[in-house]
């Protein structure tokens, strides 16, 4: 079975493989997103404890189920391979519809920021239509390179890991001269640290559990990977290690500016930048600019990633190969690209809804977005148990790598990634305000009908 793997990955040598370098650096820019992880500052310096604790409980389980995974099944497809393998054609192809799903209404929320940040920092003048023709535009842009193939996407990640690192850093290092001329913004006394056991807390840890997910997009991609049996676990280590310190420097950049309940949960990392910046005197506007055109960028940069996952997954799909839309292939690049410009029609559809309406529309939009997270979550809850199910039946496969510490190891980590998916689904429900209809219904109905449509696009492919 082995050499059937094998067999299965592309063999041409003129193909350029992706190397750990690049390899680290594409997780690195899927999974760090600079407009969310500056959330969980509001419980204070208490969110770094939160973060660590989640990284050891959840983020490092995580990782290694993707270690194992990935380098003993280097198939293209990634998530939608193993599931395959472990339940069955049926529920790998619900898998990779709803990760798809997900990228395709995740993106207008991205780039309505992108467009917002945009406004804020350079144009504040700026009007909706104006906001939503660049919000779209970028869209349209991603659908683009997707198209152009895994090599420009790739490139483009690369240089947005090293400057998504360099922000954080930057932060974490604005942070101490913040604190040095004008005095830390909030508690850091080690009593600061205690995470409260309320609500908040779990709320928070749900969405740290969010900003840390993607460790397996770059095996969507595994017949391009150099070595996957040898760099997929070093890749884990090394991009893993380099996320988890990142996000809790950032963290202690905007703790030491920002007081936790100033913490703006939408736009908390513009707001923290401005402060931050203010430690460079005459020059914090040019700081500022630089520092925000490059946040800009990993915006970008971010969805470069996700969208040539979540279409490459699909992809491998059966049932997308009987489809026409989603089957179609570029004839230059040999793209799904129906399935690419399909992402930016429904992108395109959901930023002129949020600008085109007044009132609550934007309430209609985040609970849209809400209701993508719920999806997002969805196929991680075949993932914890897939690597379980496989080494059941597939005891006599060899396993370059093996999660540590045996059977423990393997079900601790399992068990453990299961439930915090679970907890984060089970939180999108619970609102502060109690049942509201638009919200709820949203999430309920547009999970029921997106599982039907799948489910029909599956079933039809079967008949075909």
């Amino acid at each position: 079975m082995q050499e059937k793997i094998s067999n299965n990955k592309v063999a041409n040598d003129d193909i350029e493989k992706v190397s750990l370098f690049k390899m680290v650096s594409f997780t690195v820019t899927g999974i760090v997103v600079l407009d969310t992880f500056v959330a969980p500052a509001a419980m204070g310096a208490s969110s770094i404890t939160v973060w660590l604790l989640t990284a050891i409980l959840f983020f490092i389980p995580y990782g290694l189920i993707n270690a194992e995974l990935g380098a003993t099944y280097p198939e293209d497809g990634g998530i939608y391979a193993w599931v395959k393998r472990a339940f069955g054609p049926f529920q790998a192809s619900m898998v990779a519809w709803f990760y798809w799903v997900n990228v395709a209404f995740w993106m207008p929320a991205v780039f309505i920021a992108f467009s917002t940040w945009f406004s804020m920092a350079f144009v504040p003048s700026m009007g909706n239509i104006a906001g939503a023709s660049l919000a779209v535009a970028m869209c349209w842009l991603i659908v683009l390179i997707g198209i152009r193939g895994v090599d420009l996407s790739i490139t483009v990640t690369n240089i947005a890991a090293i400057l998504k690192v360099s922000v954080l850093i930057f932060f974490g290092i604005m942070g101490v001269m913040y604190a040095f001329t004008n005095g830390l913004a909030n508690d850091f006394s080690l009593s600061s640290f205690i995470p409260r056991l309320n609500f908040n807390t779990i709320s928070y840890s749900s969405a740290i559990v969010y900003n840390l997910l993607g460790f397996e997009l770059i095996s969507s991609i595994a017949s391009k990977i150099d070595e996957p049996e040898k760099n997929i676990p070093k890749m884990t280590i090394l991009a893993g290690t380099l996320i988890a310190v990142m996000y809790i420097i950032g963290t202690f950049g905007v703790l030491a500016a920002i007081p936790a309940s100033s913490v703006d949960p939408l736009d908390g990392f513009f707001y923290a930048l401005q402060e931050l910046t203010t430690v460079f005197g005459s020059a914090s506007g040019i700081v500022f600019n630089i520092t925000m055109i490059i946040a800009l960028f990993t915006l970008v940069s971010n969805m470069i990633s996700w969208t040539l996952g979540g279409v490459e997954v699909l992809d491998e799909a059966e049932f997308t190969k009987k489809t026409k839309i989603l089957g179609h292939r570029n004839e230059k690049f040999d793209t799904p690209d129906y399935s690419y410009v399909l992402m930016g029609i429904i992108a395109t559809f959901l930023i002129v809804l949020n600008y085109g309406l007044s009132g609550n529309a934007n309430d209609a939009f985040w609970t849209i977005l809400s209701f993508s997270f719920l999806i997002f979550f969805l196929p991680y809850l075949w993932l914890f148990p897939t690597v379980v199910k496989l080494r059941k039946v597939d005891k006599d496969i060899v396993r370059p790598y093996e999660i540590p510490f045996g059977k423990f190891g393997l079900y601790a980590s399992s068990i453990m990634g299961f439930l915090f998916i679970a907890l984060g689904i089970v939180l999108l429900f619970v609102t502060g305000d109690g049942w509201d209809s638009l919200y709820h219904l949203t999430l309920i109905i547009g999970t029921i009908v997106t599982t039907l449509y799948g489910l029909y696009l599956y079933k039809k492919s079967l008949s075909t």
